[in-house]
């Protein structure tokens, strides 16, 4: 998320990036070089084995690049089609989607042409400073989308009754602005008005627009890294706990509720059978008197209301699955995303606390990096092997998109 080497020193509060070349340091008393001496780097192997590498990590990145954009641009065009996943949870999925969409275009090609170029930045000092707001800006969204996600769940499934009440469109479209607005606090307006780093950093910027590294102080570290990590996945973490005890506790009432009827209905059925042959002596004394009809009535009235009371809970039992169905697949979105994102952030808060005795290799780093982008790649993945309504309706958006691209966006599909 963040193309960022935080770190602080005796002498000064940052350290030059991965990007930097540390012949030009901004601290020549207090900066550590990214490949100490004596280490082999990328630039000390043979020409062959470099080649090779820079192929190897072009096809890498771009396989997560290309299944980013498709993937989340079928999930758009999916729910844009088919009426039925036209939901309240998949507003925050269509936006997510998009977020992600944009971290693809807008970090990630970025980010790889830096990786292949050998770490020289080819697009300016001022496309730098966009690119690293439009890096930050876009992670952080597609973070707090999944935020807002968890916390949809958590109503949908502790409150089902108060959930129509409470996700309104307005609480809805409040929730999904503050996603898109909140990361602007930490991405645009700090990196462009210079508060993210030192004025050291600053001219040295200036100096050498080749290089193009987010190099933070620790102030910035701690309050970006709390707001585009730590503070949404404690939330979730507190959501889907509450989601998982309310689940086994519904699960539980059902199941004692579907018991309880099974148990009457066998008590009525052998009390039916004990009294049937004096039912039938009523019914033809009822024939004989001409109350047949009213005595008729009476007697189908019980299984009539057990029959109503079947089909209550085996619709209660339905919607409670089809929830509980959406929640499981959007905690393995919340644990992927976990799994994706939390080394990187283990990395840029430890070196931002600990400053040059925390050394990372640039190769460690640069995975690091990679392996959080890569959640903007897996989201769609989940969706299409989890969910049977998103991958039926994949399956029929990419029919519709074969033969002719245009016809998936101007003729929706009747798929129910």
């Amino acid at each position: 998320m963040l193309n960022v080497m935080a770190s602080a020193g005796s002498g000064t509060t940052t350290l030059p990036s991965r990007d930097e070349p540390t012949s030009i340091p901004v601290n020549t008393t207090n900066v550590t070089s990214s490949s100490p001496v004596g280490n082999p780097t990328v630039e000390n192997l043979p020409d062959n084995v470099n080649a090779l590498l820079v192929a190897l990590k072009g096809i890498v990145m771009g396989t997560i690049i290309t299944t980013a954009v498709l993937g989340n641009a079928l999930v758009i065009a999916s729910v844009r089609r088919h009426r039925r996943l036209r939901v309240v949870t998949n507003c925050y999925v269509v936006s997510l989607a998009a977020a992600d969409l944009l971290v693809a275009i807008c970090a990630m090609t970025f980010n790889a042409s830096v990786e292949l170029s050998g770490g020289r930045w080819l697009f300016g000092r001022f496309m730098c400073d966009v690119w690293n707001s439009l890096d930050v800006y876009f992670s952080t969204a597609s973070i707090l989308h999944l935020c807002c996600i968890s916390v949809d769940r958590y109503y949908a499934i502790v409150s089902p009754l108060e959930y129509t009440v409470i996700m309104r469109q307005g609480t809805v479209s409040c929730m999904l602005g503050s996603a898109w607005v909140l990361p602007a606090l930490i991405s645009f307006i700090p990196i462009f008005m210079g508060w993210y780093t030192t004025e050291e950093h600053l001219e040295f910027m200036i100096n050498n627009p080749e290089v193009c590294g987010l190099v933070v102080n620790r102030a910035y570290a701690i309050v970006s890294s709390c707001v585009s990590f730590w503070i949404p996945g404690l939330v979730m973490i507190v959501m889907y706990c509450r989601i998982y005890k309310e689940a086994v506790r519904q699960r539980k009432a059902l199941s004692r509720t579907s018991s309880n009827i099974v148990l009457n209905s066998v008590h009525q059925h052998r009390a039916s059978t004990r009294h049937h042959h004096h039912q039938q002596l009523l019914l033809q004394a009822a024939a004989d008197t001409g109350e047949l009809a009213l005595h008729t009535a009476q007697c189908k009235a019980p299984t009539e209301l057990n029959a109503i009371n079947g089909t209550t809970i085996r619709q209660q039992t339905k919607s409670w699955r089809a929830e509980h169905k959406a929640a499981r697949t959007l905690g393995i979105i919340m644990g992927a995303f976990m799994l994706c994102w939390l080394p990187f952030f283990l990395w840029y808060l430890t070196t931002s606390l600990c400053g040059d005795a925390c050394y990372c290799p640039d190769a460690v780093v640069a995975v690091l990096f990679w392996i959080g982008y890569f959640n903007s790649a897996l989201n769609p993945l989940i969706y299409a092997y989890f969910n049977r309504d998103f991958r039926e309706a994949f399956k029929d958006t990419l029919k519709s998109a074969l033969p002719c691209c245009a016809s998936c966006w101007k003729t929706p599909s009747q798929f129910v």
